[in-house]
């Protein structure tokens, strides 16, 4: 009689985890950081229809990296269920935390029953009153969550970028201040200098009345990247 074939649990979420964590290290980065005014995102995405940053709420956005379809289908899930949640109660009702303990237990679910984990990584913003009450919630593929403040990076050559925004982030950026923060952070992971084609951005503002997301296209981009160039050193 013929042994059966036998893999240890402790094995198999091993290889779960290690394959989850390849998939999104080759794909290109994503940072996040506070301002004085709210909450920037920068990713490397020279796309302009297939978006790795996104709305969720009137207050609340989200960054991804790893495969697009993957990520795709819990924004769509994230924003159905803040529609619902704000329609059935209050607006108010809607917060950051909430759709973090969500897309935790998905995914979370989908890494321990699931044949093959989602190779994702998200961030769930919430940009609040003050700096202080801006919430910033990191979400791994297994469905650990982790509190972040100041700044966070994911996806591809991490520790490069993390280097860059750790001498540079300070409290109070201004937005062009942060922008420019973030690209040099994912110049420094991707190896050559980008520019404003490569990237995807977009702010949570605390001092816009309802819908706090904005996107910041091209044009926005390019005149931050030029003001920067052109000012001189020490500026």
């Amino acid at each position: 009689m013929s042994v059966p074939f036998y893999v240890s649990p402790e094995q198999i979420i091993k290889d779960k985890a290690d394959f989850a964590r390849k998939g999104i290290s080759r794909g290109r980065s994503v940072v996040v950081l506070q301002y004085a005014d709210g909450v920037i995102f920068v990713a490397e995405n020279p796309s302009r229809a297939l978006h790795k940053i996104s709305e969720i709420y009137d207050r609340i956005g989200f960054a991804a990296v790893g495969k697009y379809n993957e990520f795709e289908n819990l924004r769509v899930a994230g924003v159905r269920l803040a529609d619902m949640r704000g329609y059935a109660y209050d607006r108010l009702d809607v917060t950051g935390r909430s759709l973090a303990n969500a897309y935790a237990q998905t995914l979370g679910t989908i890494f321990t029953d699931a044949a093959k984990p989602y190779e994702v990584e998200i961030v769930v913003a919430e940009v609040g009153g003050t700096a202080d009450d801006d919430q910033i919630y990191r979400l791994t593929f297994d469905g650990s969550v982790a509190d972040e403040h100041s700044y966070l990076a994911m996806g591809g050559q991490t520790d490069a970028i993390l280097e860059v925004l750790e001498a540079q982030w300070r409290e109070g950026l201004k937005l062009a201040e942060g922008v420019r923060v973030g690209v040099a952070a994912l110049s420094a992971g991707a190896d050559r200098a980008l520019d404003a084609a490569d990237l995807e951005a977009a702010v949570l503002d605390r001092t816009r009345p309802r819908r706090a997301f904005r996107r910041l296209g091209p044009a926005d981009l390019t005149e931050i990247l030029v003001a920067s160039s052109a000012s001189p050193p020490g500026d």
